[in-house]
């Protein structure tokens, strides 16, 4: 449990960083479009472009998790949190010195350290469900690996009270000048933490075992389970490397796009639209700015509770029947924000429905995604197929939360309904090609998917 607390401070830094930018984004707004006559367009792709790097750091993530291990792939991201806080914060440090106006160079620069952000998160994102998976033991595998997705919403939560303190009382030309920098600033302490509790956990045994340190591997085992248990894990995970190296299709195609087609649905339901811009559409609702960010703090509390529900059941329920019934819960909420929207009525109703449409992804879709990412791949492809699906992910996520603010001028109505429809596609695509995971270890897992895949090979 120890070790599965200091990884998932990947996943708080990864929630931490996604969300400081809903409070930041009007002030951004301010400060560079209006000053530099932007389009929604341009604004929209300076509020997403720490996106960039989470494709750039989700595609690495393969590569780094084999070369230097997944323990010092999570050094690595805390680096890149720590440098992109500072440099969000003060764009102009080593390149320009501070002005009264800002300049494109300046846009520039901001962007550039929000895709350094965005590759330690792509790192993360990867990295720290797929270091607990392996340490964690089968029969709580699904909860140790859905606290990852709790940290992601707790820094989340974290965040929206820290902009709420840092904008609080203050006006607003201080919040446009100054107040966006302290937000990006804050996130310099977690990173820190992150960085310094990193060199106080082990390597992961399957890593371990890849490298042929078989008894360091089996040291980590023996505290982690009886020494029986420890000896036949260590067994089955040696057998899992025995044979050559598999390539990406080695067991099959199927399983690579379930795993591609998961991260894809997981931001085609519009999530990161209402965690990115919360702000800004309660705002839309008549909020003042104050009140809308406490709402999206009642928001983000909402989150952090729905998701310690899928924590209770992951492993009772199942990962399948969690994913359906979020997929209808959500389909619900935004087909009721679409109604309000095309009906010009907006108020508590479009709160209760944005709340209901939340909270059915965090208790399906949030932590059981990162799950299944972790362990329906096997050891030997897992490094390079965890980073295929997870830099879809994020592209996917990029291509939502970019072209929102340029839907929302089409059609509020039609923007939401297209999220709605893709909710109603995920929960299908679950029940016809998601296998269930529940209790299997994951070289039974392998095993499994091994005989599947050479069923496909047979057909074809």
């Amino acid at each position: 449990m120890l070790i599965t607390l200091v990884a998932t401070l990947g996943g708080l830094l990864f929630g931490y960083d996604t969300a400081v930018i809903s409070g930041a984004e009007g002030s951004l707004q301010t400060y560079f479009s209006d000053h530099l006559q932007l389009s929604s367009l341009v604004h929209g792709l300076t509020v997403s472009s720490a996106l960039i790097g989470c494709i750039i750091g989700g595609v690495l993530s393969g590569y780094f998790s084999k070369k230097i291990g997944r323990k010092y792939s999570l050094i690595l991201s805390a680096v890149l949190f720590l440098l992109s806080a500072l440099g969000s914060a003060y764009p102009e440090f080593l390149f320009f010195g501070y002005g009264d106006e800002p300049t494109y160079s300046l846009l520039i620069m901001f962007n550039l350290y929000r895709i350094i952000g965005g590759i330690g998160v792509g790192l993360a994102s990867a990295v720290s469900p797929m270091y607990i998976g392996e340490i964690a033991p089968s029969n709580i595998r699904g909860t140790l690996v859905s606290l990852n997705q709790f940290a992601i919403i707790f820094g989340m939560l974290v965040v929206y009270f820290v902009n709420w303190g840092i904008a609080k009382g203050q006006p607003l030309e201080w919040m446009n000048d100054i107040g966006w920098r302290y937000m990006f600033a804050s996130e310099a302490i977690p990173a820190l933490l992150f960085l310094l509790l990193l060199f106080t956990v082990p390597k992961t045994p399957r890593y371990l075992v890849s490298i042929n340190k078989n008894e360091e591997a089996f040291a980590i085992l023996s505290k982690i389970h009886d020494q029986t248990m420890a000896k036949a894990t260590l067994y089955e995970i040696k057998n899992s490397f025995d044979t050559n190296k598999a390539k990406l299709f080695a067991f099959g195609k199927t399983i690579v796009f379930v795993g591609i087609l998961l991260s894809i649905f997981q931001q085609f339901v519009g999530i990161n639209v209402a965690l990115y811009y919360a702000p800004r559409i309660f705002e839309s609702m008549g909020a003042a700015r104050d009140a809308s960010m406490v709402q999206t703090i009642i928001m983000g509390l909402v989150n952090v509770i729905f998701t310690i529900i899928a924590i209770l059941t992951v492993d009772k329920w199942g990962r399948k029947p969690l994913l359906i019934v979020g997929s209808i819960g959500m389909t619900i909420g935004m087909f009721g924000v679409a109604g309000m929207a095309f009906s010009g009525i907006i108020g508590i109703a479009t709160l209760v429905f944005i709340i209901i449409y939340t909270a059915s992804f965090m208790m399906s879709w949030g932590p059981i995604v990162w799950v299944l990412i972790s362990e329906i791949f096997p050891n030997k492809i897992r490094g390079q197929a965890v980073a295929i699906a997870v830099a879809a992910q994020w592209a996917a996520n990029y291509l939502i939360s970019s072209t929102y603010p340029m839907m929302m001028e089409v059609s509020g109505g039609l923007t939401y309904s297209f999220y709605g429809i893709m909710s109603i596609l995920s929960a299908i695509f679950v029940w016809k090609f998601v296998p269930e995971t529940k209790g299997k270890s994951l070289e039974e897992l392998e095993m499994l998917l091994r005989k599947k895949g050479n069923k496909e090979k047979k057909l074809a």
